[in-house]
């Protein structure tokens, strides 16, 4: 499920508390753990917890039927570290509790505890596709979203992480002046707070015509502002290289690894997964691979299919 399609499902809620495990949770680490020889290649890798989405109360899909034990943000830096030898991770916002100052400080001692640290936060908030979000040329519509974007910058600050992923809702290519105001109000306002503000491709944003994002960032030009290349969402190969050789050079923090089906030999078959690879080594992205797997079965096997493929192909 996009992450689009699950805004006009979300129902929010706390996470819930641990249920029953089972072999596709926690238990089956240690034959998964990659080997020694990775290196300094995991150093370069983050886990999103996206990847474990239909393992949070606020995120889970009703069709999804695997079994395995709910989980909550608080034990994903150790989880994560243990499993994967990750200790990068990318924190959906819909995934936290709270925003409560204790909560956050509770989350702050975990990724301190597992030696971790989050890298990004995407931030899929309803305010951000209300109308137009952050491109409606409605002022008060744009405030409010501009408003939610300040509200999780703050939250980033308060636990360390490097970017928020902020999208700007029903950009119109040809009147950029809406989405080009807000993204100045909040590049600054991150950049006060320590804070990268950056835009993925997707949500019908980026997707098909990548070269209306990198014009939005020459048109905002703020140093702390910039792209999230995402390797899967583009419609077909061709669009991928073009796109992503365009924001990669607009990429500083952060790119997405997606995983979506394997094969046998564990290839990634819905795209061409080393190519991407290829281009952001050409492009000299010098960030944090995020993996975040999107395909069926279990996405802790899918997890690490795709760290595999990564530390294949850097």
């Amino acid at each position: 499920m996009k992450r689009r399609e699950f805004l006009t499902r979300l129902t929010g809620g706390a996470v819930a508390a641990g249920l029953a495990g089972s072999a596709g949770g926690l238990g089956a680490a240690a034959n998964l753990a990659p080997q020694p020889e990775a290196g300094a290649k995991l150093a370069r890798l983050a886990v999103s917890t996206w990847s474990l989405h239909n393992y949070f109360e606020s995120t889970r899909e009703k069709e999804f039927n695997l079994s395995g034990r709910m989980l909550e943000l608080l034990e994903l830096p150790e989880l994560i570290a243990d499993r994967y030898k990750v200790h990068h991770l990318e924190a959906c916002a819909p995934h936290f509790a709270s925003t409560e100052p204790s909560y956050l400080k509770e989350v702050k001692a975990q990724l301190e505890r597992a030696h971790s640290q989050v890298v990004n936060m995407p931030v899929d908030i309803e305010e951000f596709w209300t109308k137009g979000g952050l491109s409606d040329t409605d002022s008060a519509v744009r405030q409010k979203a501009v408003a939610g974007g300040k509200k999780w910058i703050d939250v980033a600050a308060v636990i360390g992480s490097e970017a928020v992923r902020c999208d700007p809702g029903r950009m119109n290519p040809k009147g950029l002046t809406p989405t080009v105001e807000s993204y100045k109000e909040l590049a600054a306002y991150g950049k006060s707070k320590g804070v990268q503000v950056i835009i993925e491709n997707h949500g019908g944003v980026g997707s098909e015509h990548p070269e209306e994002l990198v014009k939005l960032f020459e048109m905002v030009g703020a140093d702390n502002f910039g792209a999230l290349p995402d390797f899967a969402n583009f419609p077909d190969n061709a669009t991928a290289e073009r796109g992503l050789r365009l924001l990669f050079p607009h990429a500083h923090v952060i790119c997405h690894a997606k995983g979506l089906e394997f094969d046998a030999q564990g290839r990634e078959t819905k795209f061409d997964f080393p190519k991407c690879v290829e281009i952001s080594k050409q492009a000299g992205f010098k960030g944090v691979y995020s993996i975040e797997y999107e395909g069926s079965g279990d996405p802790y096997v899918g997890v690490q299919r795709v760290l595999d493929e990564l530390v294949k192909y850097l």
